[in-house]
Order: C-alpha cells, then structure tokens, then sequence
C-alpha cells in the first residue's frame, strides 16, 4: 500500500510542474553515424588503463589530462585520437606483494591516479592510490617521452590527498597554491575530511566527528568569492551524508553543501590545525506532492558549478537520484549563490542531544559571526582566525549545521526522469546566448555511453518548465558508463571519459537540422539559426562572423510558422513530398511506409478523395506508427491516394504522397498459374512504377530482393535469369515491397500450404527455376540493426 501511495504522489507531483516534456530526442545518433558525420573522435585506450580516470582540461597549453591505472595521458584537444603522450607510473613488485598481504585483490593492487590539479604554470600535482599506499609527484606539463615514467626519486607520501581504495569518492579544486580537498584519509575509510594543503600548512575537519561529516560521499567543489575582498573568499563541498531518521529510526540520506574560509587557519589554543568556520546545511531538490508531502531526490550524483562573467555569483546545477526502493528516478536542481549565502547568514541549528529533533537555535550568537572569516569586509578586528576568541571556536565546534535548507530556483526540478532504462551519471552545463534570451544547455551522461542533450524554459506565466530532448549521441560504441564530462567553451567542444577511452563530440553540427528555415528553427537549439540559406551556428550581434543578413530563431516557442512566415519550404522539402506507388494483396498486411526527420514530430495521415481530405484516426485493422501506415488486413477498399504529413509545434510539413493499389487474391493466383510472364494491367503498372524507384535508390528492401532467397518453392517461370528477375521483383511488388518481412509468411501460407495437387504440379515444374548465382534455399539471416540504447 506505501508503495502505491508513494507512486500517485510522485505521478501527481510532477504531472503537476511539467506541461511539456520530450519524450524522444529531436535527433538521435549512434556511434556509427556521430563518427561517419565526422562529429566525434575517440582515444581508445588499452585494456585496464582508464579504469575509474580522473581528468583535467588544460585550454592554455591545448592539452587534456587524464589520470588512470598506472598511467597519465596527455591527450590533445584539437583532436584527442592523435598526437597523444603518456607518463607511465606502475608501483613495484614488492607493493604489490605488501597489498596482497593485506587481502586486498590483484586489480586494486596497483596505482590509480585519483588527483590531477594545476600545480603552477609548468607543474601538474598527481596523487594515486599506490598499492593502498598513496603517493604523489609534480610533472612538468610539456611534451613527454613515449616511454617516460616517474621518477621515483621525486614521489612523496600522498596520505591526505588521495585516497587508498580507488573506488573512494574525492573532491578536490585548487587557487593561489593551496589544495583543497574532501576524502577519507585512511586506510579503512573511517575518517573522513574535508582539509587545505600548502605552503607547509595544513587544516581540516576534527577526525571522527560525526556532526561534521557522517560518513559522506564527496561530489563537487569550488572556490567562489563573495566580494571584492580575496580574505572573504569561500570553499564550498558538496556531498551526501547519513543522517538519523527521526520518524523510521533509521538511517536517511541527505545533500549537503559545506563551506570554510580559504584563509582559515584554525585557532590558537582551540580547533588547531581545524577549521574554525566549518559550516553546513542541506540541499533540497524536491517534487511538491498532494497533502503538502514531498518526493526527494537526496542522492547527489553530480554537480556543477557555471561560472559567469560575474565570478562572485555562479549557478549551481545539481544531478540527484532518488534512495526509494520503489522507484527509480533523477532530477536536475538549480541554485542561486545569494540563496546559499542567505542560509549560511541565517539561524543556526540545534538540538539538545542525539535523537532529539533539531529546532532553531535562539540563543546568543558571539561576536564575530561563528563561520565568518578573518577580513577587512568583517570589520578588519581580526588578522587571523588564530585570534578569534575561544567561544566562537567552541560555539563552531557545536553547531556546524545551519537550521535553513538551500531550496532550488522556482522551488523545484528543472529537469525530471523517470523510468527510463538508464542510470544518469554525470552532468555539464553550457551558457549559449540565442536571439531570444540566454539558455543552459545540459549535457548528462548514461551508463550507457549516452549523452543527453537538454534545454529547460521555464515559463514564468503558467508556472511551468519546458523540458527539450535535443540530442541523444552515442558517444561509445560499447554500452559502459559515463564517468566525467567537460566542456571546452573555447574550442566549442565536449571530452567524455569512461573505462573504454575518451570521446571528443562537438557541441553541435547545425547542418543536421536541414538547410530549410522550419526545420532550423523547429530544432530549438540555441547554438543554431537559420541564415537565409541554411542553419547554422549563431553567433550574437557584434560578434565577429561571414555574416548573412538573416537569422531566424525562436527558441523559446519553435514557432515556424510565424518565423518562417512567406519563406520558401525549400527544394529537399518539395523532395521530400514525392509521389509514390505501392501495390498490396487483399486480405494481406501493407505498410506505407512515411517517417518524419524529427523524432518529435507526430504523423498525420489522409486519404485524398478529390479536393477532399479525409483524415485517418487508425483503428484495431489500420495502425499509425512512427514508420508509416500499418494496414493488418488490406481491403479493396482501401485502394486510393494517401497523404503523410508530419506535424511539430503547428508546422505542417507534407513528406509522402502515396497511391495504393489493392490487388485481388485471384489476381495474384491467375499471376502465378501464368507463371508471372507480364502480370495484369496493374501489375505492369507497378512494374513500370518499380523501375523508376530501382534507378532512384530510395533505400527500400525491394532494391536487395533481386538476390535473396525465398523459402518455399516457387511457381513455374519462364526461362531465362533476367525474364527470373524480372518476374521476382515484379512479385515481390505485387505482395508489397515495402512490408518485405511479410514474405516468409505470405509465402507459407499461398505455397506452402496449397492443396496436394498443387503441390505435386510445382515439384514436377520447380526444375525449371533455378535460384540467382550466389544465394541458398534458405532465408537470408539479416544483420542485426544497431540502435544506441
């Protein structure tokens, strides 16, 4: 019963904030199809040396590092399938031997590059695991020997700044020389700590406190300002942590967002070498429910921080999942840097004792500010926080939780998925600017080697945000997780990492759109518009560009028809609407087949009477798919001239216009007496018909039927291979080309189960057929068609 209550609740609540959402992508690629298009490129890696990778992008020196299993690579960002170098960084053998003693398995005995941080100009700081031993060296940046490796003599003990288990999550972001990390720094992974390490000084969380950090995951972190003043600035960590449930009694999870001063050195006699402004509160990210009962989504998988021209004030994109057993589900939150502040500036929390509820705390509060830092913006009293007076540092020391949660931009999820087959995993957000205002574009990654291309528009009038499938590129040929997504803004590119290698995919390749106006703008991407000639990328008034004197866009509502207004369709579209000729048998099934470009528009079909339209709705016998129009019993009636057109946000785009021919069982069966030497009237019809579309090359199955083989026996034909071909393309029009893996089973059913007599007439006439040179009596096994998942 809690289960079906908790499903209507989730159901109810996002029904109500989502009016619109894209089901299907408006474009979706395969591996195959991003690599011929020229749109990916892939470092394939060696077996076992990207195995959990950590990466780097490095747009000054054009360079992407990436750290895995006993290796760093330097990978080029022009095209990071060529021009690539490696550092080799292998533990010995006796390590090994010492990490098997201690029970540990031979794949995690060996080192797995967990760190790569900008050291300085010339330098990169690279930590891993060695052997549940950590170690860490500086490598100069520039061009490595293929063969180089590490110089032992230059390792140091990397206890603090990677972890010993490489399945154990770390955070780490670095500025002005210090190293601010968020990891367990032990060998069993009990302690856990968020610390600053450099220039000889070293500050973090108290080791074992469970008010500060309760066994956390780490996600994410970043060093943001909060004014002019650089003693002011903050890091902020993001990550998960159990918490008491007060109504279950148990164990709950929840997101938590952590900040400490960027100068903080702790105390003099209290909270040496600890941080004296460790803080943190909650972060929300929460479907509104019937009865006031919310859905949450408290497992952060991801985050995101969006720098703008503005460092001060960035946006924070979190990926959450959901801890229900009942129902899997992911959610995209926003949030504002001012709503982050105001909870850290606002009341503290407070409980008497382990087990009570926390309540607001309403007592005094001392002077200065516990978590604020020691800076001329706070008064300029204290120089340090070493001479912060001891009832602040203890004040700190009891109360790190604040009382005020952060909750999302409009309240709720920008972005919701439930129910599909994959896992989300990571998560990366471009700001593009379009002709109607400024759009974050969302990069999500999959389990399994997808990356999905969003756009959220909030509609501020009815309340309501606009989910846009963009995109869905297979990035990997193989199904593995994504495990890192950065953006070049610079180079207008994507890098993907996962254990199979890294992926290169360009933000965007506008020419797939279509060269027409409607079709350009119907995609709703912000990178494209169309130009007066084709669509292609756009570029903001004032900036640099060939420049056309059209560009049309509309984002926001796709609006072809007001955008595209008394602009010609263009020629492919024209094209596109060509006439066809189909033959199907009477009591047969018959596809006519009419698939739009765009997986989001929808099918609409007429039948043509005239000047009349007579819309088809589709029933139990005619079914509208996605392919075409899916007849499962032809009637005679049903002979006529149809229109297929493709309907998306109101523009209505003719694609096919096709005239079916319904032919009578007798006629077919007077056809194969007759050995099938020129048909009837129709039938030569359809003849002539199929020639034209043979030379055209539309890609149907007819044009490979000339070489494959039936499997029942076959009438009597004439002699002769091209008088054979001639009449085995002709039938196979007859039965219905385009529905060609109905011809096995109409072929039983006419052939193989005819009456003796008949039987006995094609065994004394079957010599005289004789199968095309190269094929078998069997039917022809068809590839598997690969579609990404």
């Amino acid at each position: 019963m809690l289960a079906i209550v908790f499903l209507l609740l989730a159901a109810s609540g996002w029904n109500l904030i989502q009016a619109t959402k894209s089901v299907h992508p408006r474009l979706r690629l395969s591996y195959k199809e991003l690599c011929e298009m020229n749109r990916t490129w892939v470092f394939q890696a060696p077996d076992g040396w990207l195995q959990r990778p950590t990466m780097l992008l490095d747009e000054s020196r054009e360079r992407l590092f990436v750290g895995g299993r006993n290796v760093l690579l330097s990978l080029s960002l022009e095209r990071v399938s060529t021009n690539h170098s490696e550092i080799h960084w292998a533990v010995s053998e006796d390590q090994v031997e010492d990490c098997l003693r201690k029970g540990r398995e031979k794949s995690e005995c060996a080192n797995y590059i967990k760190l790569v941080q900008q050291h300085d100009s010339a330098h990169l700081l690279a930590c891993g695991t060695g052997a549940f031993n950590p170690v860490c060296t500086h490598i100069k940046k520039g061009h490595w020997h293929e063969d180089a490796d590490v110089d032992v003599e230059k390792q140091e003990s990397g206890r603090g700044r990677s972890p010993y288990d490489p399945n154990s999550p770390i955070t780490a972001t670095s500025a002005r020389g210090q190293l601010y990390v968020g990891l367990y720094t032990d060998y069993w992974e009990n302690d856990a700590a968020l610390s600053r390490l450099g220039n000889h000084s070293y500050t973090r969380t108290e080791s074992y406190d469970r008010q500060q950090l309760n066994e956390p995951k780490f996600v994410g972190s970043a060093v943001i300002p909060d004014n002019d003043d650089p003693a002011d600035d903050k890091v902020y960590f993001f990550f998960t942590e159990r918490v008491s449930d007060m109504e279950g009694g148990g164990k709950a999870v929840h997101t938590r967002v952590a900040r400490v001063c960027a100068n903080d050195e702790g105390g003099q006699r209290m909270q040496v070498k600890r941080w004296s402004s460790f803080l943190k509160t909650r972060l929300i990210c929460s479907v509104a429910g019937p009865n006031g009962i919310d859905t949450h989504f408290d497992e952060l998988e991801d985050v995101f921080v969006m720098k703008k021209k503005d460092d001060k004030n960035p946006e924070i994109f979190g990926l959450f999942s959901t801890t229900s057993n009942v129902f899997k589900g992911y959610a995209v939150c926003v949030y504002s840097m001012e709503d982050i502040r105001a909870a850290f500036n606002g009341p503290f929390a407070h409980r008497e004792q382990a087990g009570h509820h926390w309540t607001m705390y309403e007592g005094r509060v001392p002077f200065p500010r516990p978590g604020s830092c020691a800076s001329k913006i706070n008064g300029g009293q204290y120089s340090s926080s070493k001479d912060f007076p001891d009832e602040v540092l203890r004040f700190v020391r009891t109360h790190p939780l604040m009382f005020n949660a952060v909750r999302p931009r409009q309240g709720r999820p920008i972005l919701l998925e439930t129910g599909g087959g994959s896992n989300f995993t990571q998560l990366a957000v471009d700001h593009v600017e379009a002709e109607d205002g400024h759009y974050n574009v969302l990069y999500i990654g999959t389990d399994q080697s997808v990356v999905l291309k969003y756009i959220t528009i909030y509609n501020k009038e009815s309340d309501t945000v606009e989910e846009v499938l963009l995109e869905e590129l297979q990035v990997f040929k193989e199904p593995v997780p994504v495990t890192e997504i950065l953006i070049s803004a610079k180079r207008q590119q994507l890098y993907v990492g996962s254990e199979v290698g890294v992926a290169q995919t360009r933000l965007h390749q506008c020419d797939l759109y279509g060269s027409a106006c409607a079709d350009c703008c119907l995609a709703r991407d912000p990178y494209c518009a169309w130009d007066g000639i084709t669509c292609s990328r756009y570029y903001p008034a004032g900036h640099y560009t060939k420049s056309r004197r059209f560009r049309r866009q509309d984002i926001r509502h796709g609006n072809a028809v007001q955008q595209c207004n008394g602009l010609q369709i263009s020629e492919d579209h024209r094209g596109k609407a060509m006439e066809k000729l189909v033959y199907g048998v009477e009591n047969n099934s018959t596809l006519l087949e009419c698939s739009p470009r765009s997986l989001q528009a929808r099918l609409l079909w007429f039948l043509l009477r005239g000047t009349d339209m007579e819309e088809i709705p589709g029933d139990e016998r005619v079914v509208r798919t996605g392919h075409g129009l899916l007849f499962l019993r032809l009637r005679r009636a049903d002979a006529g001239t149809y229109l297929c057109q493709s309907v998306e946000h109101g523009f209505v785009q003719p694609l096919a216009r096709i005239t079916l021919e319904v032919l009578e069982e007798e006629r077919l069966e007077g056809l194969l007496h007759r050995g099938g030497g020129g048909g009837g009237g129709g039938g030569g019809a359809g003849g002539e018909g199929k020639e034209e579309r043979d030379d055209g090359g539309d890609g149907s199955p007819l044009h490979r039927s000339s070489s494959a083989a039936l499997p029942c026996p076959f009438p009597s034909l004439p002699s002769g291979p091209a008088t054979s071909k001639l009449w085995y393309k002709e039938f196979l029009q007859l039965i219905g080309y385009s529905n060609f893996q109905r011809v096995e089973q109409y072929c039983e059913r006419v052939w193989c189960a005819a009456s003796d007599k008949k039987k006995k007439k094609m065994k004394a006439l079957a010599p005289k057929w004789r199968f095309p040179q190269g094929t078998e009596r069997r039917p022809k096994q068809r590839a598997p068609r690969h579609t990404p998942d």
